[in-house]
């Protein structure tokens, strides 16, 4: 009787479920049932692949499109912030004034970025059942390592793309997943930051919203535009209220399928250890941004990531403050906890690994400050200790190797390596000196790792001689350590290398400690979950985000607000009106261009709005689409309520963001005297043809924007 009971919970469960607009969906597993039965929706494979193929990585963290026969992709501005930034200089700061190439011979090329799209994906759960079989603890790690490490390897071989690992449904499926990688990528327009993210951290995760957060670029092949066999087709008029929309992304992380153990973890440890780092790091940025305008260009990207990086990881951390989410996430794991323990057979092969997940989440709490605070921060230290690790990793077979030097991998962190984004030595001094100081505050001059550093220094003292007396800023020299192999790196006397030599091992054996106490078993268990999981709800239930594509579907639809409702959409004249609210000042200001083209607009142009679409981080950037599979819409944030959906999903009060694709047109036609751009993006005609040769160039250098 107890089991038929937990029968009908479950079929109320999962009911609930299918009439819910939640779920980041896998491309092999889309919501089919769910989309039929509430919107009569039927999703078709070449639908499917369409839309998959429209879409695009941006591989520092993002989603984006193709929105042209030519190879344009569309995200938003500040998913580009970076690359803006890295191509700026002074006198030259695209991220300010912004950017429009009228022709191909004017884009701009990108520093260092690498788009990807997904072209196949190969389950390979079954080689991995097979290499472990028979086998038990460390020896079942070891070769679960080595068999993906090695399916990865020559599938990349195979298939001449971008090979990476993938783990769904907590490890019970793994996957290979194939991208085709470009590293020819080029701004071809952008507009300033200041109508890009109007409204500042005041609004961010806001709704009604007024940004125009989107970026364009180009991809390249062979030197010329690339012709993408699938793009998504404009339109302008956009979506309506109540109708069915889709997004196909690229979201962060989840942890929805995460215990009830691991979550409390996060509240009571890893998540105040974030904000608490966060505001240490903000405060220090921004003294060094106070020197000068130059100084506050260089830290605005970061400076930027960690607000909203902030913002983020507060609203996560009130929401696992909420007894009420607690109280589902508890009443969730109850539930399918019942379920397998209803049955003698899930007993015995899952019943065991929710308190051996407890037990391993508190022995890390033992290493929890060793953990955190012995890193280093900056460009030149981190990539001093890839060198440092290059040098003792690359004498492991391949499958012993940590995952960035791994034969599939290693292309990618040695492209990140020999990255020649500019490095700024002030302001390198000025963040390994704030980490230094950290690090001495939790951790006590006595440590192991804080010796290792400072060798009798002082923070102060030691960030600036590592900083001023190291070769790491040249690009030159990195690649010299690296082809002289691991024996010449292991002597060498840069001092920054040297300083990565001594504290990598002191790393390995952190990471030999939680390997050996905590991740194997962590692996082990939840990977027992997530088979508990698909024994019981089979593929009901999508798998927890993890940076790979994603499809989620919603409608457009306003929520209730401060006692009020908001409405779907915002249009051109509530940018005016909060604009005079606040007497065009500060994060409301205008720019010149908005405030001088007023009369030139149609005011009732849609410029946000928001959808039931179930989103995260890495979303930013992702295509907002139709039924036929038509752009209607840019996703570039979440309302303040959505900041929980790491844990749990609220149809009623969570939303997607997005930016309405007539206020892109609108605003391209009518400000920026980009008409050409906006007749490529509507189909009217081509960007204008390219030359034999046209390598990328620098434009000519922007005006200082005027105090």
């Amino acid at each position: 009787m107890k089991y038929l009971r937990n029968m009908w919970a479950l079929v109320l469960f999962l009911f609930g479920i299918s009439l819910a607009d939640e779920g980041m969906w896998t491309f092999d597993n889309p919501p089919k049932k769910q989309l039929k039965e509430k919107y009569g929706f039927d999703i078709t494979q070449e639908w499917l692949d369409h839309v998959r193929m429209s879409s695009v990585r941006f591989n520092d963290g993002g989603s984006g499109s193709f929105v042209s026969s030519n190879g344009l992709v569309m995200t938003n501005h500040h998913v580009g912030l970076g690359q803006l930034q890295k191509m700026s200089k002074e006198g030259n700061d695209y991220v300010t004034t912004g950017f429009y190439a009228k022709t191909n011979a004017e884009e701009v090329q990108c520093i260092d970025l690498e788009l990807n799209v997904l072209m196949a994906m190969q389950n390979v759960t079954d080689n991995v059942v097979e290499a472990i079989k028979g086998k038990t603890g460390g020896d079942a790690a070891k070769a679960r390592r080595a068999v993906l490490a090695q399916l990865q390897k020559e599938i990349g071989e195979k298939t001449g793309m971008r090979a990476d690992l993938v783990s769904l449904y907590n490890g019970a499926e793994y996957w290979i997943y194939s991208y085709k990688k470009f590293t020819d990528v080029r701004l071809v327009m952008a507009p300033e930051q200041q109508i890009a993210f109007y409204g500042g951290d005041a609004d961010n995760f806001t709704f009604p919203r007024y940004d125009l957060d989107m970026c364009f670029f180009r991809v390249y092949e062979n030197g010329k535009p690339f012709i993408p066999t699938h793009y998504l087709k404009w339109k302008t008029s956009g979506a309506t209220d109540g109708e069915l929309v889709f997004t196909s992304g690229h979201p962060g992380s989840t942890a929805r399928q995460q215990t009830v153990a691991q979550i409390e973890y996060l509240r009571d440890y890893q998540l105040p250890f974030q904000l608490k780092n966060y505001k240490r790091r903000l405060e220090a940025l921004r003294v060094y941004a106070a020197h000068g305008e130059e100084q506050q260009r260089r830290a605005l990207s970061l400076i930027f990531g960690l607000e909203n990086s902030q913002k983020a990881i507060g609203g996560q951390y009130g929401g696992l403050l909420d007894k009420n989410l607690m109280t589902k996430k508890m009443n969730e794991e109850k539930a399918l906890r019942d379920n397998v323990n209803a049955n003698p057979e899930l007993q015995a092969q899952f019943g065991w690994a929710w308190d051996s997940i407890a037990a391993a989440t508190e022995r890390n709490k033992k290493m929890f400050n060793q953990l955190m605070y012995r890193g280093v921060t900056g460009l030149l230290a981190p990539r001093a200790l890839t060198i440092a690790r290059y040098a003792t990793e690359m004498k492991k077979p391949n499958g012993e190797r940590i995952a960035q030097f791994q034969d599939a991998n290693l292309n990618a962190t040695l492209v990140n390596l020999y990255s020649p984004a500019p490095i700024y030595i002030d302001f390198e001094e000025v963040q390994l000196i704030d980490r230094l100081k950290e690090a001495v505050e939790m951790l006590g001059l006595n440590d192991p790792w804080v010796v290792a550093v400072l060798e009798g220094r002082t923070p102060e003292e030691a960030a600036r001689f590592l900083v001023n007396n190291t070769k790491m800023s040249d690009i030159a020299f990195r690649k010299s350590l690296i082809e002289s192999g691991s024996d010449e790196i292991l002597k060498s006397t840069d001092p920054m290398i040297a300083m990565a030599l001594r504290i990598a091992p002191i790393g390995d054996e952190m990471r030999t400690w939680q390997n050996l106490n905590v991740n194997g078993t962590l692996t082990i268990a939840t990977e027992a979950t997530g088979k508990a999981r698909f024994a019981v709800y089979a593929k009901e239930l999508p798998p927890d985000a993890n940076f790979t594509l994603r499809l989620s579907y919603g409608q457009v639809k306003g929520f209730p607000m401060n006692g009020t409702k908001a409405p779907c959409m915002t249009t051109m004249y509530g940018l005016y009106d909060r604009a005079f609210s606040f007497q065009n000042k500060d994060e409301f200001e205008l720019p010149k261009r908005f405030n001088e083209g007023i009369g030139k607009l149609n005011l009732s142009t849609p410029m946000n709005f928001v959808t039931t679409n179930d989103i995260i981080g890495g979303n930013s950037g992702s295509p907002v689409v139709n039924a036929n599979a038509e752009v209607v819409g840019l996703i570039f944030d979440g309302n303040i309520e959505s900041l929980p959906g790491r844990f749990t999903f609220s149809e009623e009060k969570n939303r997607a963001v997005s930016v309405h694709t007539g206020v892109m047109i609108e605003t391209m036609r009518k400000l920026y005297d980009a008409n050409l751009l906006a007749d490529e993006l509507e189909g009217i005609a081509s960007k204008p043809e390219l030359k034999k040769e046209t390598p990328a160039k620098q434009s000519k250098p922007a005006q200082k924007k005027k105090k």
